[in-house]
């Protein structure tokens, strides 16, 4: 008996060990979640460590596919530029191999680790990252002959087998170089090289006995010689396992910066998912103590982080303001970045690829970016500069969508009259520089899009004592109310000469007007003016039920014929479009009128309905962090509606608690009492112990640390959040 008894003690130990192992949140992390898309891009598998150089992912139409074309050995540049085409093979040396594609039967897909089988071959694949090198383990199980398959994706490129061990390769994209060096622990017994056109593939050949061989290589954006350096650096020996733990340690600490409980496994699962992919970029391409630009293609030496990577008209609404709570260090390395490159190449970048500035979009959201940043205290970065640059971008270059250089005739018009002007439908086009094809002048985008962003340059200008460009941009940022048709209450397309353009349907209206999406959309595109936005309207009481009709309104289409003419207003509620950027900020409007229940009510439908933890994750492009960024702020229940005014709104927790570790020491709390999937309406709420009324919360709190703590119903609070004195701040003239 007393045998058993202590047996059983023992087994009783045991579990109280295991139970109290601290669960990383990175078990959590799926990144095949949205990794099939809906309507438009998946968004990629991608192995890497946080805002690292190396970005690795097998290519394949989707998560759907069954097939792995090849493995970049790195993506350069998001969804714009991979180099080094990797894929091991077998068989023989015919035509055949050199385009095969493999059949994968399972797959393991974390963060740091990537291990598939391929079918038919048995073969197994291995992958861990570091920050500018990556090593590969592949186990060859058959007697055919095993091969390393080298391709270039890009217009030149060609490999070097060096030694008995040693590949070195270049690959030219976007007008630079990419370079990679390589070591394998296997002797190479067989080279076969094959060019096409000025692309060069080799096959690197190590015989047809089953074995295991490792491939670890170095990127450079410099030289060879820089990446055999940057792969020394890192990768000094050939256990896999201990750069496996190490890549896992990296994202361990990085996602405990959050901790949550409470909330279910799917949601925790598509919070930490969505956590991990605000990590996918800006990435720090300088190594060991110097970099290349492609703003000015020039080597630098440096000894600071120099950030590339970044989609500014998707990034600035939720991914940098993230990132401002969580690495505020990273964040100012990552606009000094961006004032360098102004220093480089003349302007402020809009898209700051790794190649150069790519002007995709509207707007000069740098600006945004910058202001956000400086008025929430991160101000380690040249002010004066950037401010120099954001005022040309502004108002000596050009602002037609999708174009970069000095500005037209139609930018004088709109700097003269305040609003891009429009054309009617099959008025020809007269500003070469516009795009005819797809893109369009998008008016009335272009007119609100730079309302906001002349705003936070006239809040910058505050902040220089320049009182005369605080005047003109204060001016410019009531621009938008140039194209608001009051007697039919949209945001309407004008002509040259000062006319409403007719015929015009707010639903159907292209990219002629409008970005991506409709009217309906950019009736709400005044984040900086919500005040004189609303007054425009009528009233709260109009612009509250103009905001309800949003989420019924028909679309007056069949939805494929909706979305061949708006292809990217996917996630649809009525005319809400979940699936696009310029709407994240718009369910939070309801916290300006007085009704900050209807926010509550709307964030968890929204968030219950398109996030799901499924290959299909995301109503519309990721976007490599701009829409998951809005997932990470919403379940922890508030959201920047206006980034440049350092102001929270308040929306719906998901979880009991969420825990925010700031890197001042401080920690930032969100309570909920009685939370659950039908408790969703805030009853009550607290900031640190004192009675909070408001529907929102300040940077400064959030900084200083403390506990926000809510008491969560089945029914609304009405009253809680609707006194009109205590609304959000959102007027023109904020100072």
């Amino acid at each position: 008996m007393r045998i058993i008894n202590v047996f059983f003690l023992l087994i009783c130990f045991v579990n109280i060990v295991i139970a109290k192992k601290p669960i990383s949140n990175l078990q959590y992390v799926d990144p095949t979640i949205g990794s099939a898309g809906v309507v438009l891009e998946p968004a990629p598998t991608t192995i890497h460590l946080p805002n690292s150089m190396i970005r690795v992912f097998p290519i394949r139409r989707d998560q759907l596919d069954n097939q792995t074309h090849n493995f970049p050995l790195t993506q350069a540049s998001y969804r714009f530029a991979r180099v080094f085409a990797f894929l091991p093979v077998n068989g023989l040396v015919n035509s055949s191999i050199w385009d095969k594609k493999l059949e994968y039967r399972s797959e393991t897909i974390k963060p740091y680790y990537y291990n598939t089988t391929f079918e038919y071959s048995e073969n197994k694949l291995e992958f861990t990252p570091q920050a500018r090198s990556g090593i590969f383990r592949i186990q060859f199980c058959n007697s055919e002959n095993h091969f390393l398959r080298f391709g270039i994706f890009n217009s030149e490129g060609n490999f070097n087998v060096t030694s008995k061990n040693e590949i070195s390769g270049t690959e030219d994209f976007n007008d630079m170089k990419a370079y990679f060096y390589a070591q394998t622990d296997c002797d190479i017994t067989e080279v076969q090289y094959k060019n096409k056109t000025n692309k060069q593939h080799v096959l690197v050949g190590f015989g047809n006995q089953p074995r295991t061989v490792q491939f670890r290589y170095g990127i450079s954006f410099i030289s060879v010689e820089q990446a055999k350096q940057n792969l020394s650096n890192e990768i000094t020996t050939w256990n896999f396992e201990s750069f496996k733990a190490y890549a896992k340690s990296v994202w361990v600490n990085k996602l405990s910066q959050i901790n949550v409980s409470g909330g279910t496994e799917v949601q925790k699962r598509v919070f930490y998912t969505s956590l991990y992919r605000c990590y996918e970029r800006m990435i720090d391409i300088n190594e060991y103590g110097k970099y290349y630009s492609g703003y000015d293609h020039k080597v630098h030496n440096s000894d600071q982080p120099f950030f590339v990577d970044n989609w500014m008209w998707d990034t600035h609404i939720a991914l940098e303001p993230l990132h401002m709570i969580l690495n505020p260090a990273m964040e100012q390395q990552k606009i000094c970045s961006y004032v360098e490159m102004y220093k480089q190449c003349g302007s402020m970048p809009s898209f700051a690829m790794i190649f150069g500035d790519f002007p995709a979009m509207t707007g000069n959201f740098a600006a945004v970016w910058m202001a956000d940043a400086w008025f929430k205290g991160l101000r380690n970065f040249d002010l004066t500069t950037a401010y120099e640059g954001l005022r040309k971008n502004s108002l000596d270059e050009t602002l037609i969508p999708w174009r970069n250089g000095p500005k037209t005739e139609i930018d004088d018009f709109f700097n003269l009259h305040g609003y891009m002007p429009g054309l009617r439908k099959g008025e020809k086009e007269t500003v070469a520089t516009v795009d005819t094809v797809w893109e369009k002048r998008q008016c009335v985008s272009v007119t609100t899009a730079n309302s906001y962003s002349d705003w936070c340059i006239a809040r910058l200008a505050a902040e220089l004592k320049n009182t005369d460009d605080q005047q003109l941009f204060l001016k410019r940022a009531a621009n938008y109310k140039n194209v608001f048709r009051a007697d039919k209450g949209f945001m309407w397309p004008k002509d040259k000469d000062g006319n409403w353009i007719e015929p015009f349907d707010p639903r159907f209206a292209g990219r002629e007007y409008f970005t991506e999406n409709n009217a309906y959309t950019y009736n709400w595109d005044v984040k900086h003016d919500l005040e004189g936005l609303i007054e425009l309207m009528g009233g709260r009481v109009m612009a509250e039920e103009k905001l309800d009709q949003l989420f019924r309104e028909e679309l007056g289409l069949p939805k494929w014929k909706f979305w061949y003419t708006q292809p990217d207003a996917t996630g649809l509620v009525g005319q809400f479009v979940m699936g696009n950027e310029p709407s994240f900020h718009i369910p939070y409007i309801y916290n300006y009128t007085g009704s900050p229940w209807k926010t509550q009510k709307r964030i968890r439908m929204l968030l219950e309905t398109y996030f799901p933890d499924t290959v299909f994750g995301y109503p519309g492009d990721e976007d490599g962090g701009g829409m998951t960024s809005f997932v990470v702020f919403s379940m922890l229940g508030f959201f920047q509606v206006t980034p440049g005014l350092p102001v929270y709104s308040i929306g719906s927790p998901i979880f009991d608690k969420a825990t925010i570790k700031l890197s001042n020491g401080n920690t930032f709390s969100v309570i909920t009492k009685g939370n659950s999937k039908e408790n969703i309406y805030i009853q009550n709420a607290k900031l640190n112990g004192q009675v909070l009324e408001k529907s929102w919360f300040t940077h400064e709190q959030l900084k200083a640390g403390g506990v926000l703590e809510f008491e969560m119903g089945s029914k609304p609070n009405k009253l809680w959040g609707s006194n009109l004195n205590d609304l959000p701040p959102s007027k023109i003239d904020y100072k």
